[in-house]
């Protein structure tokens, strides 16, 4: 399956997520996104720096996250939760959820809408198949 069926398909398809992207583990590339959800790279290099502070809710990145916001897609969302590899985030009823995987970082949107815990399951079980598949 190409990265775009996989937004496509198990990201939006599932109905939890209404836009989402996949960028390599660096933050240096898109892979695939639905189309106008665009995740700049000032935004990717915060989202790299926290998920590489590993389980720290305390490093310098983290503390901004909480403190300032984070951002995504042009937008300011509050971080709620952060922990190994994941980080969520809210706006309003809004949400995001991003996952690490060994290549890749997934994001997934919802809409207000949606249930927060089935967006973030969507988000979360493609990024276990993808880890059990060396990605």
């Amino acid at each position: 399956m190409s990265w775009q069926a996989y937004v496509d398909s198990s990201l939006v398809g599932s109905g939890h997520i209404d836009k989402g992207c996949i960028v390599s583990a660096a933050g240096d590339s898109t892979w695939a996104t639905t189309t106008g959800f665009s995740v700049g790279a000032n935004e990717l290099k915060d989202i790299v720096a926290i998920l590489n502070e590993g389980d720290s809710t305390s490093g310098p990145a983290s503390t901004k996250a909480f403190a300032d916001g984070l951002h995504v897609g042009g937008e300011r969302f509050v971080a709620t939760r952060i922990e190994d590899g994941h980080i969520y985030a809210r706006k309003g009823k809004e949400g995001v959820c991003i996952f690490k995987t060994t290549q890749a970082i997934l994001i997934g949107h919802h809409g207000e809408n949606a249930i927060a815990g089935n967006a973030t399951q969507t988000v979360s079980a493609l990024a276990d198949y993808l880890k059990k598949q060396g990605y």
